[in-house]
């Protein structure tokens, strides 16, 4: 009998998985839910294994009655919301994936970084409780955090040690239009205003935002120009300081680098304090510099119709790169492992599916994560996060995204 597979939230990401998933032989049942009725219509409409429901995910009662009977819950609805997801999974005895590491699993304490706390409270709590169920939870099963993850996995198979891990991500799509975002400004400038967080010398830290810049050359892409990459607030280098001994061969540093059109666009707001969210007085008036930065930046597109309007105006580049870098000794030689990810640009990702390379690269990124599920390729309880995979689950993984012209191309260079 095949599986059902409860979607919540219909967003570019959930929206994604529910259409990867209604072509899954394995996959009989669909229920699409989410407080925006009208997208959640939208999406069913164009389905054929899907029902619908709208969803107050705020009321934990209402989460665990749409999960009745699940095989599998997906959560792409906000951070806050998580909780009452992983306890819903939980009480119907369902797989769980989840795009990000939800909020709100521990009391905010002052000095306690609430956020680092909540992923290491899910792995020692919440792994327990999904094992003893036989059943297994995901998190951050995006393309970053998720496929980048597992493509780190990757990076650092041929090496005997690792010392440095970089993820690297360059975003090099940019409209003739100003649009410094092709996904939600308020995650892009939170991320953007907060200080990032590496692994450093065997610790998890914090660094400055727009910090510790590097400059990578990658001329497949670039024609060999620098690109430079900052600091920036992403789960990665939490992950892979917390697994470092048991997945990454010790390494002892791990950084997410960022570059391009948002980075570009944001750090002068940064520097000059117009990411600041505390309440300034103005020539008499009171207003938050953060709100009103925010305020003056177009939503991104999301339909067919809207993409193409802003394809049809053109484009000043289509391009970007994906990199992992691993650095440490192989045969008693110091290496670098790169890991270079392919994947379709705007105008491509547009003409497959008539969505933008930031969803497809996303949504699809995360649909591949379910896929396992649907096919009964994971061999694993409890919980973990996306760098946990079995090198089994990352090469199903790998040989699923080649059918989506997402591919690896990974290079070792002598130091």
């Amino acid at each position: 009998m095949g599986k059902k597979i409860v979607i919540l939230g219909t967003g570019a990401q959930g929206s994604t998985v529910a259409q990867r998933m209604d072509e899954e032989p394995n996959v009989d049942a669909i229920v699409c839910a989410d407080y925006d009725k009208g997208a959640v219509d939208a999406l069913v409409g164009i389905l054929t294994k899907a029902t619908g429901v709208q969803l107050d995910a705020s009321k934990y009662e209402d989460v665990l009655a749409v999960c009745e009977g699940a095989d599998l819950v997906v959560n792409a609805l906000p951070l806050a919301f998580g909780k009452n997801v992983l306890e819903a999974a939980l009480a119907v005895k369902a797989h769980y994936q989840d795009f990000a590491a939800p909020e709100g699993l521990v009391e905010e304490k002052e000095g306690v970084d609430t956020w680092l706390a909540g992923i290491e409270y899910a792995l020692a709590e919440y792994g327990p409780r999904f094992a003893a169920i036989g059943k297994l939870a995901v998190m951050g099963t995006g393309s970053a955090p998720g496929l980048i993850c597992a493509a780190t996995r990757v990076a650092v198979r041929p090496l005997d040690t690792c010392d440095e891990l970089y993820n690297i991500v360059y975003e090099g799509v940019e409209a003739k239009r100003f649009l410094p975002f092709w996904w939600s400004p308020i995650t892009a400038l939170s991320d953007m205003s907060e200080d990032a967080y590496a692994f450093i010398d065997g610790k998890i830290v914090r660094t400055p935002a727009y910090g510790l810049p590097i400059f990578r050359s990658y001329d497949y892409c670039f024609d060999g120009v620098p690109l430079r990459c900052v600091e920036h607030a992403h789960d990665e280098p939490v992950y892979y300081g917390m697994h470092a001994d048991t997945h990454f061969k010790g390494a002892k540093n791990a950084y997410f680098k960022y570059g391009g059109v948002g980075i570009q666009f944001s750090e002068p707001l940064y520097r000059a304090g117009l990411l600041n969210r505390d309440e300034v007085e103005f020539k008499g008036a009171k207003w938050t510099p953060f709100e009103y930065a925010l305020s003056r930046i177009p939503t991104p597109p999301k339909t067919r119709g809207e993409i193409q309007e802003i394809l049809d105006e053109g484009l000043v580049s289509d391009t970007g790169a994906m990199v992992v870098e691993a650095w440490g000794t192989k045969g008693g030689k110091k290496v670098r492992s790169e890991v270079h990810v392919y994947a379709p640009g705007l105008v491509e990702s547009f003409e497959k599916s008539g969505i933008s390379a930031e969803q497809y690269l996303t949504g699809q990124g995360g649909a591949l994560f379910t896929k396992l599920f649907a096919n009964d390729k994971y061999e694993q309880t409890g919980l973990i996060t996306s760098d946990m995979l079995t090198d089994a689950e990352v090469d199903y993984y790998f040989e699923s995204a080649a059918a989506l012209d997402i591919t690896l191309d990974t290079k070792i260079v002598e130091l």
